[in-house]
């Protein structure tokens, strides 16, 4: 579902004299259908930067990322955002929406932009932010007054609405209490047992053991590693 094939990224830093450094190098994994993969490294060892090409936020400096077979280093602007949309989800460690919208309405997004009906879009929103512990008094409000953890829950619930055959997960159970960490878990592995081939960055070691079927330490694709994660 998720393949990189010899993918390298290298960042010139204009404010020193346009040096060169290389962050990953010669990258190659192959993510299936229903399986998790952890990325694992030192703090700067590239997984961050390794993530955002697969989102297509960087271009690879060489080599290919292929998402259900669509090669995000060669795909235009407009197919990587359909691809978004369809096929590759991303659940950051921070929640970015339109200042004023519901809560509600921002769950329910992914669903309503590929043209589900607005009643069962808003069903199933309705159905994750109560999994996941958030007071229904909230849901008519902006959750940019929530609390982090508020913020985060709501996050993952966007995440989750719409069931994408891959998804990014970068830190998803941080600042979790355990009962919602728990809940969180479950729902990746709801998602695995559906078809989903996940990547993500957990520095919670209990939960990767828990959910994660293979760990990668990025180590291995930045031989020349010289900086900080970007």
């Amino acid at each position: 579902m998720i393949q990189l094939r010899s993918v390298s990224k290298k960042f010139k830093l204009f404010n020193q004299q346009n040096a060169i450094i290389s962050v990953i190098e010669n990258a190659n994994l192959n993510i299936s259908p229903g399986e998790c993969v952890a990325l694992v490294g030192a703090s700067g060892s590239g997984k961050s930067t390794l993530m955002r090409m697969i989102y297509g936020n960087y271009l690879a400096t060489s080599g290919s990322i292929l998402v259900d077979g669509i090669d995000l280093t060669k795909a235009e602007p407009r197919e990587i955002l359909e691809v978004r949309k369809r096929k590759l989800g991303y659940v950051s460690q921070f929640l970015r929406v339109v200042p004023r919208v519901p809560t509600l309405k921002v769950v329910a997004e992914p669903l309503l932009s590929i043209g589900k009906p607005e009643t069962e879009s808003l069903e199933i929103a309705e159905e994750l932010l109560e999994e996941l512990n958030i007071p229904k008094k909230l849901w008519q409000l902006s959750p940019t007054t929530f609390s982090g953890g508020e913020q985060q829950r709501v996050n993952i619930a966007r995440g989750f609405a719409y069931e994408f055959p891959a998804l990014l997960l970068d830190e998803p159970t941080a600042s979790l209490d355990k009962e919602n960490r728990d809940i969180v878990i479950s729902l990746i592995n709801r998602a695995k047992n559906k078809g989903t081939a996940i990547v993500g960055i957990f520095h919670d070691q209990q939960a990767r053991e828990l959910i994660c079927d293979r760990q990668i330490d990025v180590k291995k694709f930045t031989p020349d590693i010289n900086g900080s994660d970007a």
